[in-house]
């Protein structure tokens, strides 16, 4: 991990304590007012959202460019599946066999874009009980915020453009908010099997009395 990441992540927890602080005091208001005391579940699940909302927003945003920072050749990125091309140029400069694929710093990139909206994706279906079309729709829309905060410069905050509008990574966000649904998916499925039961009678072995008339 970097110290860009360590930085990052540092931020993100710093953001969620301050926003979970805002955000507990009122909601254990309404659950007293409306349930006569704290949902623990309720809060849990509120707390965890956030805290991944500021972690995301966070990883992606941050650190932000410093006044000796040097600006970036290309912002725009549009060719599908560039990060491909990209692992084997990577594996070029490093003189690097085929087989290393899975260790170069592309590769990896492309996995934590996976990885880091699969929790979106659990969220879509288990919290909001969304279909696996609106999860794709959802992580599609979050990833597209994303990138235009990034080619907008932070929506003109920063002082230039210091993150590159990739549609790779729409398309490995999107994939991960996708696999977050069948994960999810899959857990619900595996827990309803676990606590169902099957009604089964025990068979009845009928006597049948040889002298007696039918």
């Amino acid at each position: 991990m970097t110290n860009a990441q360590v930085t990052a992540l540092t931020y993100g927890l710093l953001v969620f304590a301050a926003v979970w602080t805002t955000i507990l005091v009122p909601q254990l208001i309404v659950h007293v007012s409306r349930f006569g005391r704290p949902q623990a579940g309720r809060i849990a699940k509120t707390a965890m959202v956030t805290l991944y909302a500021c972690m995301t927003v966070a990883v992606v945003l941050l650190p932000l460019p410093g006044p000796h920072s040097k600006r970036l050749e290309q912002t725009v990125q549009l060719h599908p599946f560039q990060w491909i091309a990209d692992i084997h140029t990577e594996l070029l400069k490093h003189g690097l066999s085929a087989a290393n694929w899975f260790t170069t710093q592309t590769f990896q990139q492309a996995a934590m874009n996976v990885l880091l909206f699969v929790p979106l994706g659990l969220f879509a279906r288990l919290l909001w009980k969304r279909g696996f079309v609106g999860t794709m729709a959802v992580g599609f829309t979050a990833s597209l915020l994303i990138e235009l905060t990034q080619l907008s410069a932070n929506f003109g905050t920063a002082p230039f453009v210091y993150r590159i509008f990739d549609v790779d990574d729409l398309m490995t966000n999107t994939f991960g908010a996708m696999l977050g649904w069948v994960l999810a998916a899959m857990l619900l499925a595996f827990r309803a099997g676990s606590t169902s039961t099957v009604d089964t009678q025990p068979v009845r072995r009928e006597r049948v009395h040889l002298a007696q008339a039918r």
